[in-house]
C-alpha cells in the first residue's frame, strides 16, 4: 500500500512544475487516489488559470468519474475558500462529495488561513493535516516569506574570483564566471519575481537583467539610483521590461517605469522590500556594496556565490556573509556554486 507521504511527495513534484509561472501564487499538486490508483493528477499551472484541485479533478477519465466521491485527495497546500480569479477549490471538493482530504501544509495567506480546512470539515470531509508539511513550506517559502513577513523572499548572488575580490578596480569590467553558470544564472532569473542592483552596476556593466538563455518569463527590473542620476540611454530604460528605481530624489510614474522616492532617515534595505511585499522573491546581484546592504541588515533568506578561476589584482572586495548555512554546492567546470541560507529562514 502507498503511503500518504508518498502520494504528498507526487503532490510536490507536480506542484514544482508551476516554477516561475504562477507567482505571486504559490505552487500547488494535486493527486486523486481510488483503491490505492491514481485517478487524476493536476497542478497550478499558470497565474490567474485553473488551481491544482480543478486541473486534478478534470485529469480523470471518463471511465473513472464514477470514483471521484469515493476517492481521497491529496494536495500540498491547504485549498482555497475566496472567490479570486478562480472559484474556490473547497467547494469544488465539497460539489464533488470527495469523502478525504490530505493536505501537505496550511496556507498562511489571510483571506484562507485555515478556513478551507473548516469548511472541508464542516461538510464532513475527513481532513488529514501537515504530511510532508516540512516539504511543502519549503517548497513554497517564497510565498510564505511575503504572508508572514510582509517582503520579498530574497536571494544573494554574486561571482568573486578566487582571491576574493567581485570586480577590478577604476571600472573595467570582467566576466568571472564562465558560460554554464551565466546560463545557470538566467534560468534562475526566469524562476524568480525580480532582480536588483545599484547605481555602480548600472553605470559600469549597462545590463539588460533578462533571461535570454532559456524560456520563462524576465524578472522585474529594480535598480538603487540614490540621486536618480544615471544616464536615461541605459537598457535599463528601455522599457522592455517592468523597472522600478528607488531614489532620494522624486517619485514618477511611465510605461514600464517607476521612480520611487525613499526616505533618507529610514533603514534603506528594510524599506525597499516595503515597497516590493506584492512580489514573491528578488534576487539581489550587487555590486559588493548594495549586496552587503542587505548582508548587514540581515535581511536575506538565500545565497549564491559563484567561486571562479579567475585572479584579479587590487580589485573591489567581494561581500562578508557571517551567518550562512551551506545547504549545497554545484560544481560547473571550473565554477563552483555554494548555497547558502540564512539560518533564521530555515523556520520558514
Amino acid at each position: 500500500m502507498v503511503s500518504d507521504k508518498e502520494y504528498m511527495q507526487r503532490c510536490l513534484e507536480l506542484a514544482i512544475k508551476g516554477s516561475g509561472n504562477v507567482s505571486p501564487n504559490p505552487m500547488v499538486g494535486a493527486v486523486l487516489v481510488y483503491n490505492d490508483r491514481i485517478i487524476g493528477e493536476g497542478w497550478h499551472r499558470q497565474y490567474g488559470q485553473a488551481h491544482a484541485e480543478v486541473n486534478c479533478i478534470a485529469s480523470v477519465k471518463e471511465g473513472d468519474k464514477q470514483f471521484i466521491g469515493k476517492s481521497t485527495i491529496y494536495v500540498s497546500l491547504e485549498p482555497c475558500v475566496h472567490y479570486g480569479k478562480t472559484p474556490p477549490c473547497a467547494d469544488l471538493i465539497i460539489q464533488h462529495n470527495i469523502p478525504k482530504v490530505v493536505i501537505g501544509c496550511t496556507d498562511t495567506f489571510n483571506a484562507v488561513s485555515g478556513k478551507g480546512i473548516a469548511k472541508l470539515k464542516e461538510a464532513g470531509i475527513e481532513v488529514v493535516m501537515d504530511v510532508l508539511e516540512h516539504e511543502s513550506r519549503w517548497l513554497n517559502r517564497r510565498f510564505f516569506c511575503r504572508q508572514e513577513k510582509e517582503r520579498p523572499y530574497v536571494i544573494l548572488k554574486w561571482a568573486e574570483s578566487d582571491n576574493g575580490y567581485i570586480a577590478p578596480l577604476h571600472g573595467n569590467r570582467v566576466m568571472l564566471s564562465n558560460e554554464f553558470s551565466q546560463k545557470w544564472v538566467h534560468k534562475m532569473r526566469s524562476e524568480e519575481d525580480a532582480i536588483l542592483i545599484g547605481h555602480n552596476t548600472a553605470l559600469l556593466d549597462n545590463p539588460v537583467l533578462n533571461n535570454r538563455f532559456g524560456e520563462g518569463k524576465n524578472p522585474v527590473r529594480v535598480v538603487l539610483d540614490f540621486n536618480a542620476s544615471l544616464p536615461q540611454t541605459l537598457h535599463l530604460f528601455d522599457t522592455s521590461q517592468q523597472t522600478i528605481v528607488f531614489n532620494f530624489v522624486k517619485n514618477e510614474k511611465g510605461e514600464n517605469l517607476a521612480f520611487i522616492k525613499l526616505d533618507k532617515e529610514q533603514e534603506l534595505a528594510a524599506r525597499v522590500l516595503k515597497h516590493l511585499q506584492h512580489i514573491n522573491s528578488v534576487i539581489i546581484e550587487g555590486g559588493s556594496k548594495t549586496l552587503q546592504l542587505f548582508l548587514d541588515a540581515n535581511l536575506w533568506d538565500e545565497a549564491f556565490i559563484i567561486s571562479t578561476s579567475t585572479i584579479i589584482n587590487d580589485g573591489t572586495a567581494a561581500p562578508k556573509m557571517n551567518a550562512g548555512k551551506l545547504l549545497d554546492v554545484l560544481r560547473l567546470q571550473a565554477d563552483t556554486i555554494k548555497h547558502y541560507q540564512n539560518e533564521y529562514s530555515a523556520k520558514l
